[in-house]
This record gives structure tokens, sequence and C-alpha cells, in this order.
């Protein structure tokens, strides 16, 4: 599997939750991470950890960008008012929350298909294991992967950030 970088997928379409096109450039930062959330799941209050990555690094050129998927376990059932709501109120969510998507299988949403690509710490690529996998795209077009258990907040993913952002 050949790894895809940076720049090829910002350039990948996906739609926002009132049905417009949208890229990962359109949003004009430099460091992204994205990850695949739920709001019915064990790992949810990532969400929190997410948010406070957001609130650090946002001004300095840095977005999360958080894609609701129901794949597993039927954990983000809800229609995207309710995930919205949920993820405002709940969470304090500022960072864009995006279509529900596939990120698994034959319908899987074109970004997940190429970010599925992209090896983890141990060089495994492939399949999604669970909500909350995410992906940080730095400026040098590099992908760092980390599973769903890697909490935001992780030093692994601090310091990519940190070391991607402008000083």
């Amino acid at each position: 599997m050949t790894s895809v970088t940076a720049a090829d997928l910002r350039e990948i379409p996906f739609r926002t939750p009132d049905g417009d096109t949208r890229t990962i450039a359109d949003y004009g930062r430099e460091v992204v991470l994205v990850v695949n959330v739920a709001s019915r799941c064990g790992l949810t209050p990532q969400y929190e950890q997410l948010e406070k990555l957001q609130e650090t690094y946002g001004e300095r050129g840095f977005t999360v960008l958080g894609f609701p998927c129901n794949q597993f376990m039927g954990q983000e059932p809800g229609s995207m008012d309710e995930i919205l709501e949920y993820c405002a109120t709940t969470w304090g969510v500022s960072f864009p929350i995006l279509d529900k998507v596939k990120v698994n299988g034959g319908k899987a949403a074109p970004l997940f298909e190429a970010l599925r690509q992209t090896p983890d710490a141990h060089g495994k690529a492939g399949r999604i294991t669970w909500n909350f996998e995410k992906f940080l795209l730095t400026p040098d077009g590099v992908v760092h992967r980390f599973r769903p258990k890697v909490t935001p907040d992780d030093p692994a993913i601090v310091r990519a950030i940190e070391q991607a952002l402008p000083r």
C-alpha cells in the first residue's frame, strides 16, 4: 500500500452538514487533525481533549475536523442536527463537524479511503479500527496516524502538532 501525502488529501472533496462540498484546503489551515467521531462511544470524552487542542493551537494555524461515523456498533445514530447540538452543548465543540461518513467498506468516503493507506506508529495501514481514529496532516506533506485509544492529549500527538506549526 502506498502512503498518500497531506497535499493529496487536501484536495479530496467531502460534505458539510448543510450539503456543501468542501476540501481540507478550503479551511486554509496548515495543520489539520481529521477524526472519525461518535456520540455514544466509550471514547466520546475525547471530544473534550480535541476541543482543548483546537483552543490551544487554533490561532496558530491548526484545526480539528470531526466526521461523525455510525459504522461501529451504531454509536452515532442521530441526525446531523442532533449531532451538532450534542457536540456544542455537551462538549463545547467549536471545530467543524462535517457530514456523516462511512470510513470502511465499499461506500467509504473518498477521504477515508485515502487516509486508510497511512500506516500508524507500528507500520500498520488499513481499516479504521474504531471511532476516534486520528490523522494529522502537516504542511510538509506528512500524515501521522493515531489509533482510537491514543488520546488527543497524548504527547506524541501534541509533539507532532507543535513540530508542524509555525513558530
